[in-house]
């Protein structure tokens, strides 16, 4: 007897596993937080207890969380007891990236998909709990077009480490469906009549869109008859994460400040390292001797002037610290804070590291605009290759944390009226599609995979 198939969405921030029964209800697996929502963080620690040097003359022992045990341990650290660890956070965003097969973790080399089944393996084995037997087979989302992907060979490859790190986490038959279509298969089973829809599936790294049929009628219809077409573009929250700290915290840090060297203003940091910074999953990548040299020496060069001096030491202590996930929860808490109203504050308080400023959300907005300009362009694009004018859409379906941005969402309003806009839930909606899927189309999601 073959094992159950369950719908996995391994998601740049989030991820989240659905198990539809025979009759067609779909549960979702909860985790050790009670959540349904599972944070797609890794947290590698070295420990050298008594029982590690027992066993191994002194000998470090890597342990490995995930999830919000991840979170917990990494809150943790100051507990006083002797260990190190390393935050590792949006390693979806690296599958297309060919340069970085990995990265030495206290002195062992681990590649991007071992560090991601990891993480697949702790979702498999919480879906392997919630339905009392092990599960090895999966119909897995995939983004239109991966983060850093730039043609249909990146997509490939990308796909293809996927592949090899759920199989590395133990799924042994894997089907990809394309996120946005599993959404649309969540809002399906809403419906009594037939629509043509539009789904915005917002995730960390990516937005995807598809123009897709559904309600009973559609049902009948082969998987990629249903589609009309598919578009994404490699953009979505992280990337509006990163506008907030390029305007509120980089400056804080020392951002754009210069020093004298003979004569000439120079950058009293280099601007790479802020770049790295707003992509606050590379955080934990600037703890290297090579930065810490390069932070020193910037420390010393600006002993005259004691404002950068205070900034510069904030920075170095953010790095050592690693402090990527504590940054970016406060940006994120500022983000929400604006989508429901029109002035927020940003506070960040670790590590004696003071940050606090207000700001509106029409700065926000304007800090945004070249994202709000390339999601805008790619669901025009859209519409004109499938030959659809917005009139003949009855539905937009949004799914995401970016689909709550007021000025995201007026993107879609603007264009489809307000009364076709419809938000779904968050974070779960693309597994419960998955879900859907696998149960009506008996756990083969290959036709649409193509």
């Amino acid at each position: 007897m073959r094992s159950p198939a369950v719908g996995l969405d391994f998601g740049t921030t989030n991820s989240s596993v659905a198990v539809a029964s025979a009759s067609g209800v779909v549960d979702l697996v909860r985790f050790g937080d009670g959540s349904a929502s599972f944070r797609s963080l890794l947290y590698l620690e070295q420990a050298r207890g008594a029982l590690e040097q027992a066993r191994g003359a002194g000998r470090s022992v890597i342990r490995s969380f995930t999830g919000p045990a991840a979170i917990e341990r990494y809150l943790q650290r100051e507990s006083g007891e002797e260990a190190s660890g390393r935050l590792i956070q949006s390693l979806k965003s690296y599958l297309a990236v060919r340069t970085l097969g990995g990265t030495e973790i206290f002195g062992r080399r681990y590649s991007v998909e071992e560090l991601i089944a990891r993480i697949l393996g702790d979702l498999r084995a919480a879906a392997s709990q919630h339905v009392g037997e092990p599960v090895t087979r999966a119909t897995v989302g995939r983004p239109v077009r991966f983060v850093s992907s730039e043609s249909d060979a990146d997509d490939a490859y990308a796909l293809e480490r996927l592949s090899t790190a759920l199989r590395l986490a133990g799924f042994t038959e894997i089907e990809f469906l394309p996120e946005p279509v599993a959404a649309a298969y969540t809002y399906e089973a809403t419906l009594s009549r037939d629509e043509l829809i539009l789904i915005g599936d917002f995730g960390g790294g990516t937005s995807d869109f598809t123009l897709i049929r559904v309600g009973p009628g559609a049902r009948q219809m082969a998987s990629a008859e249903r589609i009309l077409g598919s578009a994404g573009v490699g953009l979505a929250g992280d990337a509006l994460d990163a506008r907030l700290i390029r305007h509120l915290v980089a400056p804080a840090l020392g951002a754009g400040a210069t020093v004298p060297s003979f004569g000439k203003p120079l950058p009293a940091v280099p601007a790479w390292i802020f770049a790295n910074l707003e992509r606050w999953h590379y955080l934990s990548f600037l703890r290297t001797r090579n930065v810490e040299g390069i932070l020193s020496a910037a420390r010393m060069r600006a002993a005259a002037d004691p404002q950068l001096k205070r900034q510069i030491d904030a920075l170095i202590t953010l790095v050592d610290e690693d402090l990527g996930y504590m940054l970016h929860r406060s940006v994120q808490e500022t983000k929400v804070a604006l989508s429901d109203a029109t002035t927020a504050e940003f506070r960040f308080r670790q590590a004696g590291i003071p940050l606090r400023r207000s700001v509106t959300r029409s700065e926000f907005e304007e800090w945004i605009r070249p994202e709000l300009a390339s999601i805008a362009a790619t669901i025009d694009g859209l519409l004109r290759s499938t030959g659809v004018v917005a009139a003949a859409v009855d539905r937009v379906f949004l799914t995401g944390g970016t689909s709550f941005v007021p000025s995201v969402r007026t993107l879609f309003e603007d264009r489809f009226g307000a009364e076709r806009v419809v938000v779904g839930e968050a974070f779960t909606s693309v597994a419960r599609g998955l879900a859907h899927f696998t149960q009506q189309n008996g756990g083969s999601a290959l036709a649409a995979a193509r």
